[in-house]
């Protein structure tokens, strides 16, 4: 994008409609059909917000709905972006929230929408690789201890080259619904590999993280609604009741999933304790031989 003139906005003309991990969106009558979207501090910087802003440009040249996105604003002191306001939304989040009896009817279509996504070429050329960022993660990883960095990383050698799509925030939150229509957000992390990556991520969120309050406050789902759409998730992907090699399986890549945070956001000190101990836990339970 060359247009270098990013208009200045008055959050105090916009009514706060949605609050998720990365930042908060807001409306304005007086711009009907869009949608403003301010990110948290870390990621309000112009290159963030303008990686953001190409991803969505390119994933929609890949046939992928999503919302359009149409310019990068300035707000206070933030970098933010006008997008499509995509009318009557509900995140499956909020869905399950709304219709607890819904849980495992939006864990199935999470998975229908997911191995959509999975099966899509990716564009090489545009894309990272998953992989590639991992095993740059590992090398970088100070909070891993040398042993266990041995470990991960030939997991993570092993892992198979895909050049398939992959959302890399890969939960409930991420796709909205509207209508009979489907729309994937948050793209900034989107690359190509193995599914497998998006999978130890939803692993992560719902057998890992579900325990804490500010995670079942974000994605307004109570410890046991989580658990229910985990193995509802996990029923409908691998097509089998009992999905215990799976989770072990996705356990592995949950802990790649921890370690990759470090690519795109520098961790702070309390985040670099958190996820050291998360990696210890993720290595003890998945990775030991059995």
């Amino acid at each position: 994008m060359q247009n270098t003139d990013y208009p200045q906005i008055d959050l105090s003309q916009w009514q706060q409609v949605g609050e998720g991990g990365n930042g908060k969106t807001y409306v304005n009558p007086a711009a009907p059909g869009q949608i403003l979207k301010v990110n948290n501090a870390r990621l309000s910087s112009l290159e963030a917000v303008q990686h953001e802003y190409d991803v969505s440009k390119a994933v929609e040249g890949l046939g992928i709905s999503v919302p359009r996105v149409y310019q990068i604003v300035r707000a206070g002191d933030a970098y933010a972006t006008i997008s499509e306001l995509i009318k009557d939304k509900k995140s499956l989040s909020r869905i399950c929230h709304d219709d607890p009896e819904r849980t495992e009817e939006m864990a199935r279509l999470l998975c229908r929408k997911g191995k959509e996504l999975f099966s899509t070429p990716c564009n090489t050329e545009i894309f990272p690789s998953r992989k590639e960022q991992v095993l740059w993660a590992i090398d970088h990883a100070g909070f891993v201890c040398k042993k266990n960095r041995r470990i991960i990383r030939a997991f993570a050698e092993s892992i198979p080259v895909k050049t398939t799509c992959v959302h890399g925030d890969f939960q409930t939150g991420n796709i909205i619904q509207s209508g009979d229509s489907f729309y994937w957000i948050d793209l900034d992390r989107f690359a190509y590999g193995d599914p497998m990556f998006d999978i130890g991520h939803l692993f992560q969120i719902c057998k890992v993280y579900a325990p804490l309050k500010q995670v079942q406050e974000i994605f307004h789902m109570t410890l046991e609604q989580f658990g229910r759409f985990w193995d509802a998730f996990a029923k409908e992907y691998t097509g089998r009741e009992d999905h215990q090699e799976f989770d072990c399986l996705a356990g592995k890549f949950a802990c790649l999933d921890v370690i990759v945070r470090i690519y795109f956001v520098k961790p702070t000190f309390v985040e670099r304790i958190f996820f050291s101990l998360y990696v210890r836990k993720l290595v003890k339970q998945y990775y030991a031989e059995k």
